[in-house]
């Protein structure tokens, strides 16, 4: 509900109830105190509404919370990752670094199984030249052939063998030697080759785990953002509640002055109509009688009246301007509306204040009706009257009088005396200070205008 539903039901109100002093008594009895009982019925419905809205608010705060901190201990366990992520790649990176200096001292035999290599292909060059030179392999016949004994036989036999066994093993070393060779090449090519894979994949974790971050903490700042704004609507919506429980109260108030006053104006009705009766069976000594009373109340009206007239401080109020507005009081203005520096202290005054010493009259600004007239602690007397201008809502404030002379919702037209000047409430010397909103008055003063705007001053 927006706050503008408020001001409509107050606005409301008054007019339900300043259309009251126009309506012959029994109406007033009926009508007034069913219309201030349906108001109240609706504000009453409008504060549930609120408080139900103020109920789903705080289930909303409640959820924002619940997943703030969940997406926390999210946004934890992930930093948690990356760090450990982190810890990975540099533990890689010393394998890497350690690989590549293995690398280098395999790289250092290679270079020396090269040499060997190439030593043995010269040797074995050298035994096939030799070989070939003495006609192959006969030549070792003749090495047997020609022995001398047969212990010269057996050792000619054992030479041949060590040297056809030379042969071979220069062979199969020069075989495993080249495996060997390629072995360490390829177990060093994987075993970088897996490092490097594996720094990669766990660069790639890291990338994504930076990003699911990212995006982890772009939510929890919409949360943030959205609970802020919850908050803020609550307070709005506590507000308007507060309102409506003053409004409920006061009407209630109201009903409770209007069945009085129904009740008085149904005696006095019941009252009449008894004199009336009696005065129908008196005849002609009921109309002397009527003529004599009549006579006498008068002269008791007057008396009364001559009384009261006595007793009013015999002043001088402000003269009634043409058009819609009037000045409230005689007087000088001693505090213009806006920023000003009260008590060594900078202030923003959202009236004007007029002064003026003695019994001053204060009268209406213009045509309306008193939508509250009460004593505030820091207005101290105070009236408030709602205007309805060429279909424009206003309100003035009539502030720290000595007095007021009219009550709630009582109709009041331009220049009408309402009360006197004084110093009541939060006041520094005798003086009005004068209000003017566009719309009802608000606590905030936001849509308080300068009443220069409206009024000659």
């Amino acid at each position: 509900m927006k706050k503008n539903t408020v001001k409509n039901l107050t606005i409301a109100s008054v007019l339900v109830v300043s259309s009251f002093s126009v309506m012959a008594p029994t109406t007033f009895a009926e009508g007034s105190i069913s219309d201030l009982k349906e108001e109240k019925s609706q504000v009453e419905e409008e504060k549930q509404q609120i408080n139900g809205e103020i109920s789903e608010t705080e289930n909303k705060i409640s959820e924002n919370q619940s997943k703030q901190e969940e997406l926390v201990a999210q946004i934890n366990s992930i930093e948690t990752q990356i760090t450990d992520t982190n810890n990975k790649i540099e533990e890689k990176n010393s394998e890497i670094q350690e690989t590549n200096l293995e690398i280098e001292r395999l790289n250092k035999e290679i270079e020396e199984l090269k040499v060997k290599i190439a030593e043995r292909d010269e040797l074995l060059k050298e035994r096939a030249r030799t070989v070939q030179q003495n006609g192959g392999s006969a030549s070792y016949i003749d090495v047997l052939l020609g022995s001398k004994s047969f212990s010269d036989f057996i050792t000619r036999v054992t030479a041949v063998n060590t040297l056809v066994n030379a042969d071979k093993s220069i062979l199969d070393d020069q075989k495993r030697d080249k495996e060997l060779l390629e072995v360490k090449q390829n177990e060093v090519k994987e075993n970088l080759n897996q490092l490097e894979e594996a720094k990669a994949s766990l660069e790639s974790l890291k990338a994504q785990l930076d990003s699911k971050k990212k995006e982890k903490d772009a939510l929890i700042e919409e949360l943030r953002a959205e609970e802020a704004q919850l908050e803020v609507d609550k307070s709005e919506l506590e507000e308007q509640a507060h309102e409506l429980h003053e409004m409920s109260a006061e009407i209630a108030s109201q009903i409770k002055a209007a069945e009085e006053k129904a009740a008085k104006l149904a005696r006095e009705e019941a009252e009449r109509k008894a004199r009336e009766a009696e005065a129908a069976k008196q005849a002609e000594a009921a109309k002397q009688a009527a003529e004599s009373n009549n006579s006498g109340s008068n002269s008791s009206n007057n008396s009364n009246s001559n009384s009261g007239s006595s007793s009013t401080p015999s002043v001088s109020k402000p003269s009634v301007s043409s058009g819609n507005w009037t000045r409230p009081a005689a007087g000088y203005v001693s505090s213009e509306y806006g920023a000003r520096t009260l008590n060594g202290r900078a202030d923003f005054h959202d009236g004007i204040d007029i002064a003026k010493s003695g019994s001053v009259p204060i009268v209406a600004a213009a045509d309306g009706v008193v939508s509250k007239a009460y004593y505030s602690n820091s207005y101290g007397n105070t009236i408030f009257i709602s205007h309805y201008i060429n279909g424009t809502e206003y309100t003035t404030v009539y502030a720290h009088l000595s007095s007021y002379q009219v009550s709630n919702f009582q109709t009041v037209s331009k220049g009408q005396v309402i009360g006197y000047m004084g110093n009541t409430g939060k006041s520094f010397g005798q003086h009005l200070h004068f209000e003017l909103y566009i719309g009802g008055w608000t606590p905030s003063h936001s849509n308080a205008v300068n009443p220069r705007n409206y009024i000659s001053f």
